[in-house]
C-alpha cells in the first residue's frame, strides 16, 4: 500500500464522523465529545508509534508503556510502515506528520482552540482497507497529546481485536487538577505516592503539591535538607530520604505530573527581623532543584492571619521576591524548557475568607494583589471545608484582581481521623460532618485556574474520591455521581472485585443507615434472625473476597489493603460477632455454652482497644507533632451499637 492510500483511509473516516455524540466507549474522566465512525478494527501485533517533532520523550515513552500493558510490542518509526498499525502522536500546526495528515484531510480541529480549554486534543481510532487499527492524537501541545494516551488505554481495557471506530474531541475544563498533600497526620510514603502519579496519569491529572504537614523538611526545618538516611521508625511515619524525595520527583516527571514542593517557613514569613528569609527559603529551593523539583510552593497558613497594613505590605512584598528570585536563578532567556520553573503556588494565612469581617477580607486580598499576576494564590473558600462554588471565587478574585486556585479540603479526614471516606462523592459529604452534607458540584466551576484535592492520611484508600475530583475537574457537566462511584470502585480494586467492594463500604463507612438499619428493626420487632444473618453471611464472604488483595502481586492492591486493612479488620470481625451472638440468643437458654457467652461479652466489651483496628497518626506541625494510635471506626452508627444489645441479650 502506498503512503497517500495508507494515509487517506487513515483519515477519510476521520472527517466522515456522525453529527450527535454518542458513548462509543466507556472512558474517564467523562469525554466531551465521543463519535461514532463506520467499522471496526484491529491491532497489529507490532504497532508502530510515529512522533512528530513537538513530542517529548515522556509522551514516546507513554505511548510504549499503553501498548506494552495491552500485550503488543512497541517500535518507534519515523517512517510510514506497511501492514502494521500505527499510533500518530502530533502537535496542533507544528507541521510535524501527525499535523500535516490531520490538516490534508481536512480533520476539523476546532476543538483544539476551544477558548477557556484545557489539555485540548483529538483521538481518531480507524483503520486501513484490511481493517488494521490506527490512531492519531493530536493535542494542542505534547502534554495534551499525553492526555489523549489515557483514553487510548482504557479503549484498549476493551481488547486490541474488532474496536468499534471514534472520533473523540476533548479538553479539561479546569487546567491543573489533582492532589495537595497537605493533610494534618502521617504523611505518605514513596511507595502510596509514585502509586497515585500512576493513577493520576491514567485519569488526566496533573498537579500534586507536597506540603505533607508532619514532614518536618517542609515545616520545622524547612531550611534544612533532606536526611541522606531515614531509619526505618522514621520511614514508617512518612519521613524521606533526599534519594527517595529524587525518586518521588522522578515518578512525577514519568508520568507528567506536575510535582509542586512547597515549603511552610510560618511566621518568619512576615516577621520584619527575619531579613534574611528569602535567601533560606532560596537555598532550600536551591536543594530541591538539585532533587528534580520544577515548581515550588509557599504556605503560610495556620499562623495566623495579619490585619495590620505593614505586614499586609511586607507578605506581598516577600512573596514577590521569591517569584523574582526564582526567575532570575533559573528562568532566562537562555534556559532549556526542561530547566525552567513553573510560577509559585502561594497558600495565604486567610485562606478561608470568612474568618475575617469583610474590611479586613478585602485589605488582605487587596495588599495581595500586588504580587506577580502568574503567582497561583489558593483559597478554600468561604471556610475550610466549602465544597468548590463560583461565588466564592468572584468573591476573593475581584478583591485579588485575578483568578484564584481552590484547595479543597476532601476526603481529608484529619479532623475525623478514625472515618475512612470511600463512598460516592455526595456520600462521603454526608459522612463528614464539616461539609455542608447538601451541597452539590455546580455544573461549570467559574474562575478555578485550579482545584486540587486535599486527601485522606490514607492515600491510597483515597482514589475512590480522587477519581472523582479528576473527573469533575476535567468535565464539570458531565459529572454523574453515581456512574462516577462505580466507575471509581471499578478502576481502583478492579472489575471483578468491584460489586463486593462497592458493598462493603456500606459498613466501611461511619454511617452505615441501609440495609441493615431496617434489618436490625425488624430483628427488634419479631426477633426472626434470619435475615440478619444472612446479611451479616454476605457481608463476611465480601470481606474474604477483598482480604485477597493484602498478599497481592500487584502493587496498588497490596498499597490499597494497607490503608484500609484495621477497618476491614473490624468490620469483618463485628460481622463473626453478630452471627455467633445470634446463634447464641436463638438456642435455648439451657442450650447455651456458658464459656462461648462469655467470651462472645468480653470480645464486644473490649472491641475498641483492639490492636488489629488501630493504626497511627501525627498530630500537629513543626515542634507540635505527636504520635499516637486511633481505632478504626466503620460502621458505628448501627452495628457497632447492636452488638452491645446483643451482647446484652444475652444476660
Amino acid at each position: 500500500m502506498n503512503i497517500k492510500h495508507l494515509m487517506l483511509t487513515l483519515f477519510v473516516a476521520a472527517s466522515a464522523v456522525v453529527g450527535k455524540a454518542d458513548n462509543v466507549y466507556t472512558i474517564y474522566p467523562v469525554t466531551h465529545s465521543q463519535k461514532a465512525m463506520a467499522g471496526t478494527v484491529s491491532f497489529t501485533n507490532k504497532v508502530y508509534i510515529m512522533a512528530d517533532e513537538g513530542i517529548d520523550k515522556t509522551t514516546i515513552e507513554r505511548a510504549k508503556g499503553v501498548l506494552a500493558d495491552k500485550g503488543l510490542k512497541a517500535v518507534e518509526s519515523k517512517k510510514v510502515p506497511v501492514g502494521f498499525s500505527v499510533v500518530y502522536l502530533g502537535v496542533n500546526n507544528a507541521k510535524g506528520y501527525a499535523d500535516r495528515m490531520a490538516k490534508k484531510f481536512k480533520v476539523d480541529r476546532k476543538v483544539l482552540t476551544a477558548k477557556g480549554k484545557f489539555d485540548r486534543h483529538i483521538l481518531v481510532l480507524t483503520g486501513d482497507v484490511k481493517k488494521r487499527a490506527n490512531v492519531l492524537i493530536l493535542g494542542e501541545n505534547t502534554d495534551a497529546t499525553f492526555c489523549g494516551l489515557a483514553s487510548l488505554e482504557q479503549i484498549l481495557d476493551r481488547g486490541t481485536k474488532n474496536l468499534p471506530c471514534v472520533r473523540i474531541d476533548d479538553y479539561a475544563d479546569i487546567q491543573y487538577r489533582g492532589v495537595i498533600e497537605g493533610y494534618y497526620g502521617v504523611p505518605y510514603n514513596a511507595d502510596v505516592t509514585k502509586d497515585l502519579f500512576r493513577f493520576m496519569a491514567r485519569y488526566k491529572m496533573n498537579t500534586y503539591m507536597y506540603g505533607a504537614k508532619s514532614d518536618p523538611y517542609h515545616s520545622q526545618k524547612w531550611g534544612e535538607a533532606y536526611p541522606k538516611k531515614i531509619t526505618e521508625q522514621q520511614k514508617s511515619i512518612g519521613y524521606l530520604s533526599e534519594d527517595m524525595m529524587r525518586d518521588i520527583v522522578n515518578v512525577s516527571h514519568q508520568n507528567k505530573v506536575n510535582f509542586i514542593w512547597a515549603i511552610h517557613p510560618g511566621k518568619a514569613f512576615t516577621d520584619p527581623k527575619e531579613s534574611a528569609v528569602i535567601d533560606k527559603i532560596m537555598q532550600k529551593f536551591e536543594l530541591m532543584y538539585g532533587l528534580g523539583v520544577r515548581q515550588f510552593g509557599v504556605f503560610v497558613d495556620d499562623v495566623g492571619v495579619p490585619s495590620d497594613a505593614p505586614t499586609l505590605k511586607l507578605n506581598a512584598e516577600r512573596l514577590t521576591q521569591v517569584q523574582q528570585a526564582v526567575e532570575n536563578r533559573w528562568n532566562r532567556h537562555y534556559s532549556a524548557p526542561a530547566d525552567t520553573v513553573k510560577p509559585i503556588n502561594f497558600v495565604p494565612q486567610l485562606y478561608a475568607y470568612s474568618w475575617v469581617k469583610e474590611d479586613k477580607r478585602k485589605n488582605f486580598f487587596n495588599a495581595l494583589g500586588n504580587t506577580p499576576k502568574h503567582v497561583v494564590v489558593y483559597i478554600t473558600g468561604a471556610a475550610v471545608w466549602t465544597v468548590p462554588n463560583s461565588k466564592d471565587l468572584e468573591i476573593v478574585s475581584g478583591e485579588l484582581g485575578r483568578g484564584l486556585a481552590w484547595w479543597w479540603n476532601y476526603p481529608c479526614n484529619d479532623n475525623d481521623m478514625t472515618k475512612l471516606f470511600v463512598r460516592d462523592t455526595y456520600g462521603n459529604f454526608a459522612d463528614e460532618k464539616w461539609i455542608d452534607n447538601k451541597a452539590t458540584l455546580p455544573k461549570e466551576l467559574k474562575g478555578a485556574s485550579a482545584l486540587i484535592s486535599n486527601p485522606m492520611q490514607q492515600g491510597a484508600a483515597s482514589k475512590i474520591a480522587l477519581f472523582g475530583v479528576g473527573d469533575y475537574g476535567w468535565n464539570n457537566a458531565g459529572f454523574d455521581n453515581e456512574a462516577d462511584f462505580k466507575a471509581a470502585v471499578r478502576a481502583v480494586v478492579g472489575q471483578e472485585k468491584a460489586p463486593a467492594f462497592e458493598y462493603l463500604t456500606q459498613y466501611l463507612r461511619y454511617y452505615d443507615n441501609e440495609p441493615l438499619a431496617s434489618l436490625v428493626n425488624d430483628y427488634k420487632q419479631t426477633g426472626d434472625s434470619h435475615a440478619l444473618k444472612a446479611e451479616m453471611t454476605k457481608l463476611l464472604e465480601a470481606c474474604s473476597k477483598i482480604d485477597v488483595m493484602e498478599k497481592s502481586t500487584c502493587e496498588s492492591d497490596s498499597i490499597f489493603y494497607a490503608d484500609i486493612h484495621p477497618w476491614m479488620n473490624k468490620v469483618s470481625d463485628m460481622a463473626y460477632l453478630t452471627l455467633q451472638l445470634l446463634e447464641q440468643i436463638d438456642m435455648q437458654p439451657s442450650m447455651r455454652n456458658a464459656v462461648v457467652v462469655k467470651k462472645l461479652q468480653k470480645t464486644v466489651a473490649e472491641i475498641e482497644h483492639n490492636a488489629h483496628y488501630q493504626f497511627n497518626v501525627l498530630n500537629g506541625m513543626g515542634e507540635e507533632i505527636e504520635l499516637s494510635s486511633r481505632t478504626a471506626e466503620p460502621a458505628a452508627k448501627v452495628l457497632r451499637p447492636f452488638l452491645d444489645y446483643l451482647a446484652a441479650k444475652l444476660n
